[in-house]
């Protein structure tokens, strides 16, 4: 019998067609808020703080800059360059470091010199927008007193010296 129904031509066509509703569901809102679980935001622009007092030597200077935000920071990005007057300033030298602390000493810089710093802090979802720049100064180089010209009396000493530095020195400490 099995053999004789299956010689059989069988129709299989459906008298009514199916009435299926045909809906395309937006996940768009729910993969945001899943990729926004696992994120963190890039960080906010830190803040530099102005020089301190005795950060600098002649050929160093020490920066420092606080963020005052909660985000999750693994490293700044510390600009700096020496100022200049002329109209090329912007072709000067610019250098960057990597920072993991909030502090940097920045070594082997011109004595008596102006440098403008900037910094930005980084993590994995991007960098934050530059801090406003600030402008320190290396502390000039020790003149060199004149043996030659000292004179010297009972009540009173000549001393002379020059400066090796290119810009013009505040005042001088004289000490006995």
């Amino acid at each position: 019998r099995l053999q004789e129904f299956l010689k059989q031509e069988v129709d299989l066509e459906l008298s009514t067609l199916p009435d299926f509703e045909e809906r395309v569901i937006d996940f768009s809102e729910v993969e945001q808020l899943m990729n926004s679980i696992n994120t963190i935001p890039a960080p906010c622009a830190p803040v530099i703080n102005p020089q301190a007092p005795n950060a600098a030597t002649g050929t160093s200077l020490r920066v420092c800059w606080s963020l005052f935000s909660d985000d999750t920071v693994e490293c700044y990005q510390l600009c700096y360059k020496p100022v200049s007057n002329e109209r090329h300033s912007d072709e000067q030298a610019e250098h960057t470091l990597k920072v993991k602390e909030t502090y940097c000493t920045i070594t082997n810089l011109l004595p008596n010199t102006q440098y403008e710093f900037w910094v930005s802090a980084l993590n994995a979802s991007g960098i934050s927008p530059p801090s406003e720049r600030a402008v320190y100064v290396t502390a000039p180089s020790p003149p060199t007193i004149k043996s030659k010209k000292i004179r010297s009396c009972e009540n009173a000493a000549l001393v002379c010296w020059e400066s090796g530095d290119i810009n013009p020195v505040d005042s001088y400490t004289v000490e006995l």
